[in-house]
């Protein structure tokens, strides 16, 4: 696959970003980095001129950016989805640094569409989002000073998406072609939890409502082994088999 085949799959998603000036800012900062596409979900103001300012010699970004209603839609049809994480969470989930975020992004576009999400500039993404990811990056920065601008956090990670490419011009990284079926995407990982949900409150191994934190570890449990589309296909067939038998008891 070319390069810019491959940057073409590469998802910068913004969520409900506050100001419009950072949308500018991750705009001019993902195209120094040879990327192009650029997802809005429900931001607080845009269109808006300060984003274009801010875009400077980016502005064909902003003019085919994909500006959508739900985290859902930004996500759908990618096989890796990596949140970005400012603090440690209560339940762990699997962390990766920078370096490590680049890699597993441009080696995995050759396969699928991969997606990188920015929470909002005060809090970051809520917890239900971050569930929704494969990994979590997190910026080392200052301990002191630790708070990074939204579009500087899309330039760290998207430089590392660039020296990744250019690892793998020079056939450092390793291929990703040895896996015999496609990975499950977001969309159907979504459908698979919510069906798995459904049968284990259906099986009574589960209560909505007294859920504690069985479903999110089930989620991380479920990201963490990454399935394939013929593994989620057989699991929600054995739950949906799991549904006949409880019915007819």
């Amino acid at each position: 696959m070319s390069t810019v085949k491959r940057q073409s799959k590469i998802r910068m998603v913004l969520v409900n970003t506050t100001h419009p000036g950072n949308i500018g800012g991750a705009a001019r900062a993902i195209k120094n980095m040879g990327l192009t596409e650029l997802y809005l979900v429900q931001p607080r103001e845009y269109p808006a001129p300060r984003a274009v300012w801010r875009a400077a010699g980016a502005r064909d970004i902003l003019t085919n950016v994909k500006v959508v209603e739900s985290l859902d839609e930004a996500i759908a049809g990618c096989g890796l989805v990596i949140g970005t994480s400012a603090r440690e969470r209560r339940i762990p989930w699997p962390l990766i640094n920078p370096r490590e975020c680049g890699e597993k992004i441009w080696g995995e576009a050759a396969r699928h569409n991969v997606a990188l999400l920015f929470g909002r500039e005060d809090r970051g993404l809520t917890n239900a989002e971050l569930q929704k990811c494969h990994y979590h990056v997190h910026i080392p920065s200052n301990p002191d000073y630790s708070s990074l601008n939204l579009a500087t956090a899309v330039q760290v990670l998207a430089y590392e998406v660039r020296m990744a490419s250019l690892q793998d011009e020079n056939g450092v990284l390793p291929s990703m072609d040895e896996w015999d079926q496609p990975l499950a995407t977001a969309d159907e990982l979504e459908l698979f939890h919510h069906h798995l949900a459904e049968t284990m409150a259906m099986l009574n191994f589960y209560d909505p409502d007294n859920p504690k934190q069985l479903l999110t570890r089930m989620r991380r449990l479920f990201n963490r082994t990454r399935m394939d589309k013929m593994e989620v296909s057989m699991l929600r067939g054995l739950l949906t088999a799991a549904g006949r038998t409880k019915e007819t008891l």
